[in-house]
């Protein structure tokens, strides 16, 4: 696989993951002694094949679930997950408030709480660029849904996409230090990589609608929330 091809593959992340109110995730657990891991690499872990692909959709899931519904209950509140999670082949086949979504796509819709995913490009982007990226985008698609139920609302596009990053670096650095989620060889690189390649063109203005922010500052946002929890996402 070229780094060419990575990119490309990315591309269509970056264009389909952040489209829209973002969101995404499935899942069913993993045995509690064989934790999920965020793994990257098709040698290593199988992601060529789709039972792994299907483990890690809804590990992923799983795992974003349970660690919002501790946040949840350490906060006093009551935890509502997600409604449910649609895998979609085609354009139109599913609609969030009246609006098809496109293909290429993986969005949290608030209208019905649910998430979407075009199960061509994901099994594609996990195919070419490792399941340890899967984690991020079902992390930062969760987070939007965590968004909508605290009502956090920005004036800008960029500080709901950024905050949004923090937010699922907590998930998956809370969860690896507290053993939910296991980090493999290669996972944080993978990581960095594809958050490299979803930011913002240099061209983007910061205060433009849509904005999502550059390949530094989302980079920065997410391990930020990594290293130093949600503490660090203005939550």
């Amino acid at each position: 696989m070229t780094r060419t091809v990575v990119m490309r593959v990315l591309a269509l992340l970056a264009a389909g993951a952040v489209a829209l109110a973002c969101g995404l995730g499935d899942g069913a657990g993993s045995p509690e002694d064989n934790p999920p891991a965020a793994s990257g690499g098709t040698e290593e872990d199988g992601t060529m094949t789709a039972a792994e692909f299907k483990r890690d959709i809804e590990g992923a899931k799983t795992s974003a679930e349970a660690y919002w519904s501790d946040v949840f209950k350490q906060s006093g509140e009551r935890f509502r997950p997600i409604r449910e999670v649609v895998p979609y082949a085609r354009e139109g086949e599913v609609d969030c408030g009246g609006e098809a979504v496109p293909r290429n796509n993986a969005v949290y819709c608030p209208d019905g709480d649910f998430i979407a995913y075009d199960v061509n490009f994901a099994v594609a982007a996990f195919q070419q660029v490792g399941d340890a990226f899967l984690y991020y985008l079902l992390g930062h698609e969760y987070a939007h849904a965590i968004q909508a139920r605290l009502g956090i609302e920005h004036r800008l596009t960029i500080d709901h996409e950024l905050q949004a990053d923090c937010m699922a670096g907590a998930y998956l650095g809370d969860s690896v230090k507290a053993g939910g989620l296991t980090i493999d060889k290669g996972d944080l690189d993978e990581f960095q990589r594809g958050l490299l390649a979803v930011g913002d063109d240099p061209s983007v203005p910061w205060f433009a609608p849509g904005a999502h922010g550059t390949a530094e500052q989302r980079t920065e946002s997410f391990f930020l929330g990594y290293e130093k929890s949600l503490a660090a996402c203005d939550l």
